[in-house]
């Protein structure tokens, strides 16, 4: 690989698929990963760990099924340090051009004696057992050594330098608990660095959790002491307190270069809208502060602030809004606008679609427009991303009318297609969206549990787009769903049928375990 070659290149290595996808309530379906993946790879991300095949029919069937799609990223799996989960791990990324098994064991004594219950010794028998049957399955395998920011130097520096011999190329020491602080973590790596006998023959990796909120931090103190992938997630997306956040870590290095001589192969015009799609599928917003990404994160209000921008803009901003591909919303598409200008505005939008995809989307955009007087950029991107779930749809919405108001209890009146058979309820509730519920529930009787009820403007106004997410739960399985409209009682409704249907599929496949690294 070229990446290995290059001391001042850092691969990167998003793992939103399998451990972001480990925060609770940002489960996703097969269309779902695939959309993401499909984006991680228009990117320029380096690798993409995709699940970890032995939790369930699910995980195995995503990881395959992305396999089978990306041709330019590395497509990995993670594998505890089993036969089982090693051997099903190589046959979920069997048909990557580019494969990798991840596997991984505990190494500090807190971990091997509650956790694993193993020696030491044992520990590091597996260690080279694991790796070495992993590399007679795949060319490309990394090792990391869970809770390594806690375990001990000399046992870690056993550990690795064997990982190395049995046949990793890399080695990833992940900061698990979001316990160290940057000058101890880059202390570490330069440990390693410094102390591993073939520590040469394999790439340093790092995956840092931000349970200090230092994730970020720690991992560019570790790129500084001799790392050169970085493990990360969209919008620092991850169990716990998150991963550390690819968008910073990439844009930090573009942004201060003078310090961090170091690049990525990521495309950054791309991250605002990975960003979106990951918050729309998972239903986890953005905090308006976030670095990079968020709402406010190019806002100015400060009258001072102000002065200076409309002076120099690099007075307050130390990057520009279009290097991560945030552009100012135009007005240029009105429902006079025909295909060629939507599709036009597809393309400067970043979206690469098919011909039947686009015209499900002009549709779409028709409708809106017809509905909404200004059709801003945000409304597009709204569209397409509601309009590219695919899930098994048993249950559609059809038709909503609600009365409401201060005078009498709020009805709605909802109307649904359930496996082919129309069906039609009115049904009164504590507010109108709960009146919305209570009759899809009429009409499709189910235990799940709502969990969360989101409500986001798309645009300014008060025409705008709501993009309503709705989260259910039953028997431990969580699944959310999305629904875009002007109308928020249609777009609540549309929202809670699309998380039902997921729940559908759902329901046949067993809940992934919780694994982490």
């Amino acid at each position: 690989m070229n990446e290995r070659m290059d001391n001042n290149r850092i691969i990167i290595f998003d793992t939103t698929l399998r451990d972001g996808e480990q925060s609770p309530g940002a489960s996703m379906n097969l269309e779902e990963k695939l959309r993401v993946a499909a984006l991680l790879e228009e990117m320029g991300v380096d690798v993409i760990e995709a699940g970890f095949p032995i939790a369930s029919n699910g995980d195995f069937e995503a990881v395959s099924q992305i396999a089978a799609t990306v041709t330019r990223s590395t497509v990995c799996g993670l594998a505890r340090a089993t036969k089982g989960d090693i051997e099903r791990c190589a046959e979920a990324v069997r048909a990557a051009p580019l494969k990798r098994i991840h596997t991984f064991i505990s190494t500090s004594p807190l971990h091997m004696k509650f956790k694993l219950q193993m020696a030491p010794e044992r520990v590091l028998e597996a260690v080279t057992d694991s790796v070495t049957f992993a590399r007679s399955l795949v060319d490309d395998v990394e090792w990391s050594a869970e809770d390594g920011s806690r375990s001990e130097h000399d046992f870690l520096c056993r550990c690795v330098e064997a990982a190395i011999k049995a046949g990793a190329r890399t080695i990833n020491i992940p900061d698990t608990v979001g316990y160290a602080i940057p000058d101890e973590y880059g202390a570490l790596i330069a440990m390693l660095v410094a102390r591993v006998p073939n520590i040469d023959q394999a790439i340093l990796s790092v995956h840092c959790h931000n349970d200090l909120g230092l994730a970020v931090a720690n991992s560019l103190a570790a790129v500084q002491s001799g790392a050169r992938q970085v493990e990360c997630t969209i919008n620092g997306l991850g169990e716990r307190a998150g991963n550390a956040a690819m968008e910073e870590i990439v844009m930090g290095l573009r942004t201060r270069a003078d310090r961090l001589p170091y690049q990525t192969g990521v495309k950054t015009e791309l991250i605002t809208r990975a960003s979106r799609l990951v918050s729309t599928i998972t239903g986890i917003s953005v905090q308006p502060n976030k670095a990079i990404v968020g709402k406010n994160a190019f806002a100015h209000e400060s009258g001072i602030h102000q002065d200076g921008m409309l002076k120099h803009a690099q007075t307050y901003e130390i990057m520009t809004p279009e290097s991560v591909g945030l552009h100012k919303s135009t007005l240029v598409l009105g429902k006079h606008s025909g295909r060629a200008a939507f599709k036009s505005k597809l393309k400067d939008l970043g979206y690469g679609l098919g011909d039947n995809a686009v015209e499900d989307a002009f549709r779409r955009f028709k409708d809106l427009a017809d509905r909404k007087k200004d059709v801003f950029d945000e409304d597009i991107v709204a569209l397409i991303d509601d309009s590219g779930e695919t899930v098994s749809q048993r249950i559609r919405f059809l038709s909503l009318e609600v009365l409401c108001g201060s005078r009498q209890p709020p009805n709605a009146e909802l109307e649904l297609e359930i496996d082919g058979q129309t069906g039609k309820v009115k049904a009164t509730g504590d507010g109108p969206v709960d009146a919305i519920f209570h009759a899809i529930r009429a009409l499709f009787p189910h235990d799940a549990a709502l969990q969360l009820f989101q409500v986001h403007a798309v645009t300014e106004g008060t025409d705008a787009q709501a993009e309503v997410t709705v989260r259910l739960e039953e028997n431990g399985k969580t699944v959310t769903g999305q629904g875009a409209d002007t109308d928020t009682l249609v777009a609540a409704a549309r929202a809670y049928v699309n998380a039902l249907n997921k729940l559908l599929v759902k329901r046949e496949k067993t809940p992934p375990q919780a694994m982490t690294a």
